[in-house]
């Protein structure tokens, strides 16, 4: 379902072109997932595909919707500006580029909640002390308490 880390949905998709492109989507708070959460529409930026994937697949058995998954600094601007995410979920460190890079450039465009992902969350915390940061690896319910303190620092970039 997430060939190459980036989505591409089958043509046998039950989700539309509009849906994943985000057109006529509800924003972030008009839908409310099981546990009674806004649903958000995420930006995963992670270079490595399978992580990637089950990243996403994560997300989605929470209830929020993947709007792109990138694997490159200039992948994950350009979906920052073509899918409008509610967070970013972000790895500091790619292939390709720098997560920690990309956010600061996306930010130049206005605030976007964003948590970072990295096997060294110190170096992480080291460059970025207001940032969240989850260290790799983590298991869903450390990922559902970062996306509260990221998202709750929406009004404060």
């Amino acid at each position: 379902m997430y060939p190459n880390a980036t989505y591409s949905p089958s043509p046998s998709s039950p989700r539309s072109e509009r849906a994943i492109k985000g057109i006529d989507r509800p924003r972030a708070g008009d839908r409310r997932t099981a546990s009674g959460t806004a649903v958000l529409r995420v930006l995963v930026v992670e270079d490595e595909a399978v992580i990637a994937a089950l990243l996403a697949e994560v997300l989605e058995d929470m209830g929020h919707d993947v709007c792109a998954i990138e694997a490159t600094e200039l992948g994950a601007v350009a979906a920052a500006q073509r899918c409008h995410p509610d967070l970013m979920i972000v790895d500091a460190r790619l292939g390709d580029g720098s997560g920690l890079q990309a956010v600061a450039e996306i930010l130049r465009s206005g605030f976007v909640p964003h948590i970072f992902v990295s096997g060294d969350a110190a170096r992480v915390r080291a460059l970025r002390p207001d940032a969240v940061v989850l260290q790799k690896p983590f298991r869903e319910p450390e990922l559902a308490r970062a996306m509260v303190r990221a998202m709750a620092r929406m009004s404060r970039p």
